[in-house]
């Protein structure tokens, strides 16, 4: 016999809701990155899953990959799946953009998932390919001028971190560029590495380890203060060097699908806490230059209020630049 998908949800919810604190997890969890493996967010995620896993009954966290359309796959994927407190998603500043990128965008950010806490906040580099002429922003920034309509700005495609970060640098800087866009963060890069494009402004948890190897060269980093990784201690902020007020950091929040009961949210948030605070997870972040949330944001519902405030920070912004997808 085939039950309805509704009462199959409702039998699985009532299930969890009874099992309490203490019971639950009792099976796996799977966290869903809506990006593809060897990206800023799969390390961060590859990263929390090992210490997460402490506060839920040591239960094992699998990370799932579902690349594609900038994040809004996986994150779709979640919002239809079962609230039985064992599919949650790990997602970045996309659950802010994405609303205003996307025309049919099939879910809503603030009405079908439950926001478990943010995770931490990574500042962006400006980074450029290794026989790149620059040396340093300055000689960039006349390499720039000299090449108008020649230059190739690399993305992780739409929505992206490093598209949000370069949308703002061509604003900014008042220089168009040709914008290439790949289907992650890796392809990006190799591409990157090997020349055939010139320019991206990506996340430090993916791009620090190519500064520190000398592989790429490092311009600028996009926060208001130098950062104290020591592969980014000797880059300038774009704010210090003329660009008055560029400060884009990139977050990560834990979300799960709307109905999740909350004792199961509040495990999930407990065990994100106790995760935060896990020296290992903290060093690891530091190395990468994030910063690991200690504020209010780790609570569900400041984690929501500060999403919506990021939704209308920028809309206008990705309006104003007329980008959207389908």
């Amino acid at each position: 016999m085939k039950f309805p998908y509704k009462l199959l949800t409702a039998l699985a919810v009532a299930s969890v809701a009874t099992l309490g604190h203490a019971a639950y997890p009792e099976k796996a969890i799977t966290l869903v990155v809506p990006f593809a493996a060897g990206g800023p967010t799969d390390k961060v995620a590859r990263d929390l899953g090992e210490v997460l896993r402490k506060g839920l009954n040591n239960q094992t966290v699998l990370i799932e990959n579902v690349g594609g359309a900038g994040g809004t796959l996986g994150a779709a994927k979640v919002a239809k799946a079962s609230p039985d407190g064992y599919t949650f998603l790990l997602h970045h500043i996309g659950m802010a953009t994405a609303p205003a990128l996307y025309r049919r965008l099939p879910y809503k950010v603030l009405e079908d998932f439950e926001f478990v806490g943010m995770v931490n906040e990574v500042p962006m580099t400006l980074i450029g390919r290794p026989s790149l002429p620059a040396n340093n922003y300055g000689e960039l920034v006349k390499w720039l001028e000299a090449n108008k309509g020649k230059i190739n700005l690399a993305n992780a495609g739409l929505g992206a971190a490093s598209h949000l970060c370069g949308l703002l640098l061509q604003q900014s800087l008042k220089i168009d560029m040709t914008t290439v866009p790949y289907k992650g963060t890796a392809p990006a890069m190799t591409d990157l590495l090997g020349g055939q494009v010139d320019i991206m402004c990506d996340q430090t948890t993916n791009t620090t380890p190519q500064i520190a190897a000398g592989k790429v060269k490092g311009f600028a980093v996009s926060t208001l203060k130098p950062l104290s990784t020591p592969a980014l201690a000797g880059l300038p902020t774009l704010d210090s060097q003329g660009l008055k007020g560029f400060n884009v950091s990139i977050w990560h929040g834990l979300y799960a699908p709307k109905g999740t009961p909350k004792a199961v949210v509040d495990q999930m948030n407990a065990a994100l806490r106790m995760a935060l605070k896990d020296p290992e997870f903290i060093k690891r972040q530091e190395a990468l230059g994030a910063v690991v949330v200690t504020d209010a944001r780790l609570a569900p519902a400041e984690h929501k209020k500060f999403v919506e405030a990021e939704i209308e920070k920028w809309g206008p912004a990705i309006k104003a630049a007329g980008q959207y997808a389908d």
